[in-house]
């Protein structure tokens, strides 16, 4: 299984001084604001199919 895409930048601060962090698969460490985040992936959309926030409501 190859790796996981690396993210390009903090989402909170936007800057790019970004290390893996050792608290698990996915975390990382941003050395400019101090922050820390994880990364997951939730699952694929199913193109087509009625969303619950007004969709094809009947």
């Amino acid at each position: 299984m190859s790796e996981r895409a690396a993210p390009f930048y903090c989402p909170y601060c936007g800057d790019e001084d970004l290390r893996p962090s050792g608290e698990g698969h996915g975390t990382w460490e941003c050395h400019a604001c101090n922050r820390a985040f994880r990364l997951a992936f939730l699952g694929l959309l199913a193109h087509g199919h009625p969303t619950s926030h007004g969709g094809d409501e009947t």
